[in-house]
């Protein structure tokens, strides 16, 4: 089989392969463009009404605050995660009685953050509590079928597959030979007028490939880096640029695990603010606006996040520069910046951005929006050629098949006379 023939063998097959996964991708994705604005729809309880002060309460604030509002939970992580909505995370405190975690009915806590007051919980993608889970069970779908672990693992695989088929797809568009190699390439890049609908699906299925390949791989390639990170995707940013994995860069922490660290929420936050005005000052960046607050009890360390200069996404996204500290004495552990620290780690704060559309503003959005539509039409074009020429082919087949019956009845009836 040459070269050529093993491509198309490649395409075709993982192109069937992927399809049905890469439907529910697209599908859910466009629908994701807009997930907080989906968000206001659906669960409109989740957010602040208008607000009766323009400051927002600090996050050792609202981190108190929810603490007191779940006596079974113990508040580890506050993070803005719109102008109007604050999210906490909970672990379980022990009951006395038993020894044993709480069970808390909720995995995500919604506290306003002008006021402190409550606006909303509840089991993240569980339908069964109806509308207001309804973007996270399709932001779940999106990313691992809502399956779990295995759903994960499966879109890891159909991810990296994806990345490959797309190098592949593009050698496929190149012409056979390379004398007027332009002339010859220029039909890939159109659509035909006035074809049959099989030349008009072939034309659909090559031409957006095209015109949108580079983002096409960005899509597919931060899919792995969120699917499949281990060992694929570090391995090949560690390989090809200056990157450091946070997960290695975490496990080689110290592990002391406490529950009562010296640094409360407010003295841990006063710390935070300073650490990463110092390190600003040190390394050429401004910060400004909160954005997250943590405690890791494996650790015994706090993180702390505020808006920076060096921040990829924009205002309305989470995300920027962050410092980890010892939670007994404040001192520095680690600084994090989303970029102008190390290429590769550079690089997967633009994927991570570009695949969540968190930059270029609407328009990039309505981009996003379109590209899974444009994902979901690759697919079916895809499997409608297969179709139609694995039609041909058996009819063809066929053909022979009677061809070689009437001549051999043929030779029969010459050989008996």
């Amino acid at each position: 089989m040459k070269a050529r023939g093993l491509f198309v063998w490649l395409h075709r097959w993982v192109g069937l392969l992927m399809a049905g996964f890469l439907i529910i991708v697209g599908i859910t994705g466009s629908l994701l463009a807009f997930n907080m604005e989906l968000e206001r729809v659906f669960a409109p309880q989740l957010f602040a009404a208008e607000p009766s002060s323009s400051t927002r309460l600090s996050l050792a604030e609202l981190a108190e605050r929810a603490d007191a509002l779940v006596p079974q939970g113990r508040v580890f992580f506050v993070e803005h995660t719109a102008p109007d909505q604050t999210k906490v995370n909970f672990e379980p405190r022990l009951s006395p009685a038993t020894g044993k975690p709480y069970e808390l009915d909720f995995t995500e806590f919604f506290i306003n953050p002008f006021t402190g007051e409550e606006l909303g919980r509840r089991r993240s993608a569980d339908l069964s509590q109806g509308l207001v889970n309804l973007m996270p069970f399709i932001y779940d779908l999106h990313w691992r079928l809502a399956l779990g672990g295995i759903g994960q693992l499966t879109l890891g695989v159909i991810a990296l597959a994806w990345t490959i088929d797309c190098f592949v797809a593009f050698y496929l568009t190149l012409p056979h030979r390379t004398a007027s190699f332009w002339r010859r390439w220029k039909p890939a890049w159109l659509v035909k007028r006035n074809a049959g609908f099989y030349r008009l699906s072939f034309d659909l299925h090559r031409a957006p490939g095209l015109w949108l390949w580079a983002l096409l791989f960005v899509f597919a390639w931060s899919s792995v880096m969120m699917d499949m990170r281990r060992p694929v995707y570090e391995w090949v940013m560690g390989a090809l640029f200056d990157f450091t994995s946070r997960i290695d860069d975490y496990e080689a922490l110290p592990k002391r695990e406490a529950l009562a660290p010296r640094l409360d929420w407010r003295a841990a936050e006063a710390v935070g603010q300073r650490l990463l005005s110092e390190q600003g000052s040190a390394k050429g960046f401004t910060v400004g606006q909160p954005l997250a607050l943590a405690y890791f009890k494996e650790l015994n360390a706090y993180s702390y996040q505020e808006r920076s200069s060096r921040d990829i996404v924009g205002e309305l996204h989470p995300g920027g520069a962050d410092v980890t500290f010892d939670a007994d004495t404040g001192a520095l552990i680690s600084l994090s910046l989303p970029s102008g620290q190390r290429l590769g780690n550079t690089i997967e704060s633009w994927l991570y951005a570009l695949h969540m559309g968190q930059v270029f503003g609407l328009p990039y959005r309505l981009l996003v929006c379109a590209l899974g539509l444009v994902i979901v039409l690759l697919s079916a074009t895809g499997v409608y050629i297969w179709w139609k020429k694995r039609a041909a082919r058996l009819r063809s087949s066929k053909r022979l098949i009677a061809s070689t019956t009437l001549f051999d009845h043929r030779e029969r009836l010459h050989i008996d006379s």
